[in-house]
């Protein structure tokens, strides 16, 4: 039988998971909660669901999964009543922006023995995917060094920077999963320095748009992550690992791979300019382990534990750039 889904929100990132619920076959999208009738409707009207109130979700026969792409602020409380409704649930990071409160819904999600993914999309991008199989098979040795390039185009609007909980926990928690997934090991040290370079009102919200962060974990190996707001030259998106044995490297995409070559030198397209369109493949992928996941009852590839221990560090990092000094992590 087919996992019978429903998204509750249909924003920009709902309707991601919409189509690419609607493009695998064992799922079906059966319901849409929306607070915004526009957005539902056009939700209904694509995929052929219904439209229905988050209570009567959670009431549904008719459901066996749930994707949260709702504001940050609800999405503890919501998936602590889908943990009781028995529905398994897919969340969008962060679970919450308070420490504490993740850990009480967690622990409602295990002593429900709920089954919960949490969204970190990178996870399951093709050439991620394939740097991590290489490293996963040996072939540069033992990881040594990590270094992350995650750089957005420019900064999100105001609004949004109100209630994102800044850098760390908005844009760099990303980076902090990818780190803790592609070292092996726990990180026991964050170091971070962070300032703001491209617009003084980041300053005035209590934010940060430019940062670099260095992990270190027990056997002394380190990832460097650095993260901007603004990148005038594209979405840059880049990883490499250097291992003991060699180095395994994740480039940037671009609008089409190809080079002009002639006498006035070397041509390449721009690079993609936004996450959505950089990230398309990943989007899909993640939703579709989660469904094959759900029908098997196998373990969840990213865990309400990831969740948490990726804000753990962006707190780290906080803390680290408020005193200066270098955050010993439990």
């Amino acid at each position: 039988m087919n996992v019978r889904f429903a998204i509750l929100g249909a924003g920009r990132i709902g309707q991601v998971h919409a189509r690419a619920i609607a493009s695998i076959p064992t799922a079906d999208l059966v319901a849409v909660a929306e607070s915004s009738a526009e957005a539902a409707k056009a939700v209904q009207d694509r995929y052929g669901c219904e439209i229905r109130t988050i209570d009567q979700i959670a009431a549904s026969d008719d459901i066996d999964a749930v994707v949260i792409c709702t504001p940050t602020d609800t999405h503890a409380d919501l998936i602590e009543t889908f943990a009781r409704a028995g529905k398994a649930i897919f969340c969008e990071k962060p679970i919450d922006l308070s420490v504490d409160r993740v850990k009480q819904a967690l622990a409602t999600v295990e002593a429900l023995n709920a089954r919960l993914m949490i969204g970190f999309n990178r996870r399951f991008d093709p050439d991620f995917m394939a740097l991590k199989a290489a490293i996963d098979d040996g072939r540069i040795g033992e990881v040594e060094m990590v270094t992350i390039t995650s750089r957005d185009p420019g900064a999100p609007p105001p609004a949004y920077i109100k209630v994102s909980g800044g850098i760390f926990r908005d844009m760099t928690i990303h980076d902090f999963d990818m780190a803790r997934w592609l070292l092996g090991e726990p990180v026991v040290s964050v170091q971070a320095a962070a300032s703001v370079l491209t617009d003084p009102a980041i300053a005035d919200l209590g934010d940060y748009d430019s940062v670099n962060v260095i992990l270190t974990t027990g056997s002394g190996k380190q990832c460097t992550i650095t993260n901007t707001r603004r990148a005038t030259y594209g979405y840059d998106q880049r990883i490499e690992v250097l291992g003991s044995r060699g180095a395994v490297s994740a480039e940037n995409h671009r609008e089409a791979n190809v080079e002009i070559a002639t006498a006035d030198g070397y041509l390449r397209p721009p690079l993609l300019n936004f996450f959505m369109t950089r990230y398309t493949a990943a989007y899909a992928n993640e939703i579709a382990a989660f469904v094959d996941a759900v029908a098997t009852d196998g373990p969840m590839p990213a865990t309400g534990e990831d969740g948490l221990k990726a804000l753990e560090l962006a707190e780290a990092a906080l803390d680290s750039v408020r005193t200066g000094k270098v955050v010993a992590l439990d």
